[in-house]
């Protein structure tokens, strides 16, 4: 399996969130999947994929040229995607994944959580999106979810869009579990955004 995993590159973060990139790297490697990822080498990026090497597995890194410039990309990748900007790096990573696991991050982690989130609510993938979050980050982000929903903004389906963990085997768990999809009516296109 091609696990895609969106994280947080950057250096001014808790030791403990490169922690679990690394124990999640290690996962993946030792569970036989390919792990595709932003081919960054800094921050959590960095420390995820030399984990998932160090325990056997393949990585796949796909970065924009414009960090290829800035020194950070990470060249021990098993394949390393260049592309010409953030929009096709992102088209690469999904269409090179079988499932998605999102660790701790800042804005670019969230836009790429949104927009996954966001296609799997529409229909138009059915692959598990994952959120491991052992210290609480992203309540906030629940909970405004919740209050879009009591608001009309979003509909029920994007809570089973999506799995929220605070474990390492209970991600996998969940990203090895082949999920139900979720398929809004034509009706509920029109009554709600994702």
């Amino acid at each position: 399996m091609n696990i895609c995993v969106f994280c947080a590159s950057s250096l001014h973060i808790d030791r403990k969130y490169l922690d679990l990139a690394a124990r999640v790297g290690a996962e993946l490697g030792r569970r036989g999947h390919t792990l595709v990822s932003g081919g960054g080498s800094i921050s959590c990026m960095g420390a995820v994929t030399s984990a998932a090497r160090a325990a056997g597995g393949r990585t796949v890194g796909v970065i924009p040229q414009v960090l290829v410039d800035m020194e950070v990309a990470d060249e021990e990748s098993h394949e390393l995607i260049v592309t010409g900007d953030m929009r096709e790096r992102k088209g690469v990573m999904d269409a090179r994944s079988d499932a998605f696991l999102v660790l701790p991050g800042g804005i670019g982690t969230l836009e790429e959580l949104f927009e996954i989130w966001t296609a799997r609510v529409l229909g138009m993938h059915d692959k598990p999106l994952v959120v491991l979050d052992p210290w609480g980050l992203y309540e906030p982000l629940k909970r405004l979810m919740h209050h879009l929903y009591d608001e009309g903004f979003t509909r029920p389906e994007v809570f089973d869009a999506i799995s929220w963990t605070t474990t390492v085997e209970e991600a996998f768990a969940r990203l090895e579990a082949r999920p139900q999809p979720v398929r809004p009516s034509v009706a509920e296109l029109g009554e709600a955004t994702p």
